[in-house]
């Protein structure tokens, strides 16, 4: 699938959030557990990278390396329109709040494969290309999509509806791992997916699938391609962090508690990225991935389970490359200490930047 490039900062965000210097500060001590990746703005060879031009480059080569590794998907063409199979209306909790629409549909990402997902609006009517829109990723439950789209499930967790309620159009796909099999079953559907895709791991088809999502997001008459945010908790905070990455049409991102750090989180489950990460002289790591994000915003969202101030390391690798390419304000980590889960607190502050990388 082609996306665009995004060379540049929008120009257009305005003030960014009050609490940046919070989340761009770096914590009192490093656990120390945490991974230590190789600042970001080296070239190959260990160097300096002194300009945007010669990042570019760099960054070109860094993403044929992760998509080498991870193994590629064909782009199937175009997606064929989605079939609703239901359709309800969320009500107002609060006074000011719109009413939500919400559909359920079924699209083809690939021939032959059929997957779910919910679509989540204002029900008021809006002008063409108005809106900001959202890929949310789910969390690893067993109701899977029903969890964004606030069906079930702890009302923290439902992301999609929260985001529709401020005037997203949101779009939560099922992940590949709930296709085959029952609860739990994940070695199934590795199986089914290596059957399918050979050579291609876990992360690649979660993030095949995520950009995917976003096809359909954007078929949406009243979505603002230039207005298309990432956001997922846990498994859906990996997919989120790798769909940004890899697909430049994502204009701002947060990744909730997903554990960026290969080497304190299970990167190394056959559905991600598998043991070759564990492998003697594994030459990659995801600061290289975050860094591909850049200058695009950013906000890493951590409780010290799978993220927090061990994660910080990542931040300090990446900055450089913010602020050489113009938007030293759109990375930062967010600790709210509170474990694995979104708090309120969090919950506020991943909206609020999505909001402001969306330029509003």
């Amino acid at each position: 699938m082609r996306s665009p490039s995004r060379t540049a900062p929008r120009p257009d965000r305005g003030t960014p959030p009050p609490w940046l210097a919070e989340v761009q500060t770096p914590p009192d001590s490093i656990p120390a557990d945490a991974d230590r990746p190789a600042p970001a703005l080296l070239d190959a060879g260990g160097r300096p990278i002194p300009s945007p031009d010669a990042w570019a480059r760099r960054r070109a080569e860094l993403r044929r390396a992760w998509l080498d590794f991870l193994g590629r998907i064909d782009d199937p063409g175009p997606l064929p329109p989605p079939t609703v199979l239901g359709r309800d209306t969320v009500a107002p909790e609060a006074d000011g709040q719109p009413p939500v629409d919400r559909l359920l549909v079924r699209y083809e990402p690939e021939p032959g494969r059929l997957v779910e997902a919910y679509l989540l609006r204002p029900a008021d009517p809006a002008p063409l290309a108005s809106r900001p829109g959202a890929v949310v990723l789910h969390s690893t439950v067993d109701y899977t999509i029903r969890q964004p789209a606030g069906l079930e499930g702890p009302a923290d967790k439902s992301i999609g509806l929260h985001l529709a309620r401020r005037g997203y159009v949101a779009v939560c796909p099922r992940c590949f791992l709930w296709e085959q099999g029952g609860p739990g079953r994940y070695q199934d559907a590795v199986a089914w997916q290596r059957r399918r895709h050979p050579g291609a791991t876990g992360t690649a088809q979660m993030t095949f699938d995520a950009r995917r999502a976003l096809d359909l997001l954007l078929a949406e008459p009243d979505v603002d391609r230039d207005r298309v945010a990432a956001i997922g908790h846990s498994l859906g905070a990996k997919e989120a962090l790798f769909l940004a990455a890899l697909d430049d049409r994502v204009a701002a991102t947060v990744s909730s508690e997903g554990g960026i750090g290969i080497g304190y989180s299970n990167w190394d489950a056959p559905w991600y990225h598998g043991e070759a990460v564990n492998r003697p002289g594994f030459a990659l790591d995801h600061a290289q991935v975050l860094a591909l994000v850049a200058p695009r915003p950013f906000l890493l969202i951590g409780g010290d389970s799978a993220d927090g101030d061990r994660s910080w390391p990542y931040i300090e690798a990446c900055l450089p490359a913010y602020r050489l390419l113009g938007a030293p304000d759109a990375l930062g980590l967010f600790n709210h200490r509170q474990g694995h889960a979104y708090p309120p607190e969090a919950q506020a502050r991943a909206y609020d930047w999505l909001d402001w990388g969306l330029g509003g």
